[in-house]
C-alpha cells in the first residue's frame, strides 16, 4: 500500500513522529502529500515548541490567518536572529513614544497625538499622514491601550481620555493631580497609575474614579489580569529600593505575569505562590534598565533596554539572552520605549525613530 493510500487519520499519526525538516522533504514528494503536509494540524505540535509561532501555552492560535508551516519557518529566523532592519519613521524632537499593534494597523503616540498607521506587507517606511489621529491631551501622551471599541490614553496633564474607535467621540476622566504614567483596560474597567502615588479605577463611562488605591511611591506600571483581578506592581517583590519601579508588566495567564524595570531583570511571577518571590528571572547582561517587554504567550520574551536601542530576544527555556539587536547608532543612544511584535515583524519605538525588524527572510545576521 502506498503512503498516500492510507486513511488520513493514520497518515496524520505517522506524520506526528516527523521533525520539521522531514516534513518539508516529504511535502516535495508529490502534490497529494504536499496538500496534506501543509495542513495546520500537521504542524501544530512542532509550532507549539517554536518561538513566536502563534500557538500559546494553552493551545490558542493567535494568528489563524497565517499558515502554520509559514510561521514555523519564520520562527527559525526569530531563534537564529535572521532579519532585515528598517527605519519606518523619523522625527526631530526627542519624544517618549508608545505603541500598540492591532492587526495591520500600528498605533504610535508622538507628543500629544496618537496616530494610526497602516502597515503594508512590503513597505519599508510608514506614510507620514496616518489613517486617523487621536488627540485632546494638553501635554504628552504617556501611555495608551486599545480595546475592541476604544482607545484609552493617559497624559502628562493628569487626564485620561477615552476615545471611541467607531465614532468621533471622546470622554475625559479627571482624578489624578500629576502625570498618568500607566494604565490598562479590560471589559469596561480601567486602572490607571500616576506620579501622584495613587492608582485609580474607572469605567468607560464614569466621570469620577470608582476607587483610589494610595501607594508609597509613584506608580510606574499597572495591569488587569484576564479574569479582571487587579494587580499593582508595587506589591510585587520585597527587596526593591524606593523609586526602582517596575516599568512594564504583561499577564500571560490569570495567574502568571512578567515584569521588567530599573533593576535590569525580567521576572516571571506565579500568583498562586508567594507574591514576594518570583519563580524565574533573566538578567540583562549589560546592566541596563529594561523599559518594556512582550511575550508570545508561550516560549519567547522580547525586551527593550535603556541604552543604544537594544532589543533582546529570550527563550524562557534558557537562562541567557538568545539574540540581541542594536537599533540606535553608537553616537545617539536611546532607550527602547516600547516594542510590539507580530508573527513576522518586531516594531520598536525610540526617542527619534520607529524601527522594524522583518524576520520573514534570511539576510545577513545583524547586530
Amino acid at each position: 500500500m502506498l503512503l498516500t493510500q492510507l486513511p488520513e487519520d493514520v497518515l496524520y499519526h505517522i506524520l506526528l513522529h516527523l521533525d520539521r525538516r522531514s516534513l518539508c522533504r516529504l511535502s516535495q514528494a508529490c502534490k497529494s502529500l504536499n496538500r496534506f503536509v501543509n495542513r495546520d494540524a500537521v504542524w501544530r505540535r512542532i509550532a507549539k515548541g517554536c518561538l513566536n509561532s502563534g500557538i500559546t501555552w494553552n493551545g490558542t492560535d493567535i494568528y489563524p490567518n497565517v499558515p502554520l508551516k509559514e510561521r514555523v519557518k519564520t520562527a527559525q529566523n526569530w531563534y537564529h536572529g535572521f532579519c532585515k532592519k528598517w527605519t519606518l519613521l523619523k522625527w526631530k524632537t526627542k519624544l517618549l513614544p508608545w505603541l500598540q499593534l492591532d492587526g495591520n494597523v500600528l498605533y504610535l503616540s508622538q507628543a500629544a497625538k496618537i496616530g494610526a498607521y497602516s502597515l503594508s506587507r512590503d513597505s519599508r517606511r510608514l506614510q507620514r499622514i496616518p489613517l486617523e489621529n487621536f488627540s485632546g491631551h494638553k501635554g504628552d501622551v504617556c501611555r495608551f491601550v486599545l480595546t475592541d471599541s476604544h482607545l484609552i490614553s493617559g497624559g502628562s496633564d493628569g487626564r485620561i481620555l477615552v476615545h471611541s474607535r467607531r465614532r468621533n467621540m471622546s470622554l475625559g476622566l479627571m482624578g489624578h493631580s500629576q502625570e498618568v504614567n500607566c494604565l490598562d483596560s479590560k471589559n469596561g474597567l480601567i486602572i490607571s497609575g500616576s506620579r501622584d502615588r495613587t492608582a485609580r479605577m474607572w469605567t468607560l463611562t464614569s466621570s469620577s474614579p470608582l476607587g483610589t488605591i494610595p501607594m508609597f511611591d509613584r506608580v510606574w506600571s499597572v495591569a488587569i489580569s484576564p479574569t479582571q483581578r487587579l494587580v499593582c506592581v508595587c506589591s510585587l517583590g520585597s527587596e526593591f529600593r524606593r523609586g526602582a519601579g517596575v516599568l512594564d508588566i504583561v499577564f500571560e495567564s490569570p495567574f502568571q505575569l512578567f515584569t521588567c524595570g530599573y533593576d535590569t531583570f525580567v521576572r516571571q511571577w506565579d500568583l498562586r505562590l508567594s507574591p514576594q518571590k518570583c519563580v524565574m528571572e533573566w538578567e540583562e547582561p549589560h546592566d541596563s534598565a529594561l523599559y518594556c517587554i512582550q511575550t508570545d504567550g508561550n516560549h519567547m520574551i522580547a525586551s527593550g533596554s535603556s541604552y543604544y536601542g537594544v532589543v533582546r530576544i529570550w527563550d524562557k527555556r534558557q537562562t541567557k539572552c538568545l539574540q540581541f539587536f542594536q537599533l540606535s547608532s553608537d553616537s545617539l543612544s536611546s532607550p527602547i520605549y516600547c516594542l510590539r511584535f507580530s508573527s513576522s515583524h518586531l516594531y520598536a519605538a525610540l526617542a527619534t525613530a520607529l524601527h522594524s525588524l522583518d524576520f520573514r527572510q534570511q539576510p545577513a545576521h545583524i547586530r
